[in-house]
């Protein structure tokens, strides 16, 4: 009886420690996703222009292979790919990560120059359109999932840097947590958002009460200006974020110059402002990372526009051909 109960003691000490080490990876998991929280809300801004164009019926569909493929993209490929670079390479983190906040700055930049008409915006093959609709369709999704995987390749090299130094499966777990809570939290939001339109105009038509009518008019009305803000809020965190990264990137590796000044700057201008100091530094961080950003992206455009883009385009082309 002495030896069960203590191997009971046994098994609850073990069920203990498992608890505590989930409990661990789900809090690293949901500091290191808010870190990569620009990257988060660009998909979630740039995700329906996958779906506009079809029918109602297809709409959940479509959202679902792409976030299936999403969920490949992160566990299958690029959660081996980063525990080999946090295990095997860790000084390529740091250009890792300055490439990709690069590519942050570019696409912020460039889609503010559109909306100005400085600049024709790229289409990318997804964009085509197309007299069959199955077709349309699965170019439509390919696309989509080509562009995810860009995205979640920043979402996880972010989420792999803000991961404390741990055990490999500790990281691996974490990684895993991480790509499951994204995917989850984005392409959810996506499905709810592409339908809402369709709840509100369910209700406007079919509700019983006049309170139910108008409230589902009201949701048919402030889902383009709800999408519109959400691109503006997507494309100001990528400019953030892409700043704020080449900047911390370059700290670590040896260029101090650039964070220290931002720092200094901004605790000059939250003691001149006066309240909430810490709340007042982030601020003027962000907004100075930011125009950093801009300004990063701004030059990167021609790059990205006439060299980067047309290369991307051909490789993938040829790649469909072969």
């Amino acid at each position: 009886m002495s030896g069960l109960l203590a191997l009971l003691d046994d098994v609850a000490a073990i069920a203990k420690v498992a608890a505590a080490s989930v409990d661990d990876v789900m809090a690293q998991a949901t500091k290191a996703g808010a870190k990569a929280a620009g990257a988060v809300i660009d998909d979630a801004a740039v995700t329906p222009k996958y779906v506009h164009g079809f029918s109602a019926e297809r709409e959940l569909p479509i959202i679902w292979r792409i976030a299936r493929g999403s969920m490949i993209n992160k566990l299958v490929f690029l959660l081996p790919a980063g525990l080999a670079l946090s295990n095997f390479a860790p000084w390529a983190i740091p250009p890792l990560l300055m490439m990709g906040g690069a590519y942050l700055c570019f696409e912020g930049a460039e889609k503010i120059a559109h909306s100005l008409g400085l600049v024709e915006h790229h289409h990318s093959d997804a964009e085509e359109s197309h007299d069959d609709p199955a077709h349309l369709e699965e170019e439509r999704a390919k696309g989509a999932i080509k562009t995810d995987f860009i995205l979640s390749a920043e979402i996880m090299t972010i989420a792999l840097a803000a991961i404390p130094s741990s055990t490999f499966w500790m990281e691996a777990f974490t990684l895993a947590a991480v790509a499951v809570m994204i995917t989850v939290a984005v392409y959810g939001s996506v499905a709810l958002i592409v339908k809402a339109d369709d709840v509100g105009l369910f209700m406007a038509n079919r509700g019983r009460f006049s309170l139910t009518r108008r409230l589902g008019e009201g949701i048919v009305k402030v889902m383009p200006k709800f999408l519109w803000l959400l691109t503006v809020i997507g494309t100001a965190a990528m400019l953030w974020v892409g700043g704020s990264i080449i900047v911390h990137a370059l700290h670590e590796l040896g260029v101090h110059g650039p964070y220290e000044a931002i720092k200094g700057l901004a605790s000059a201008l939250a003691s001149a402002v006066g309240g909430p100091v810490d709340a007042l530094k982030w601020l003027f961080t962000a907004t100075i990372d930011g125009i950093l950003g801009l300004l990063l992206g701004l030059i990167l455009i021609p790059i990205g526009l006439k060299v980067v883009t047309p290369l991307w385009q051909a490789l993938f082309r040829k790649k469909m051909k072969s």
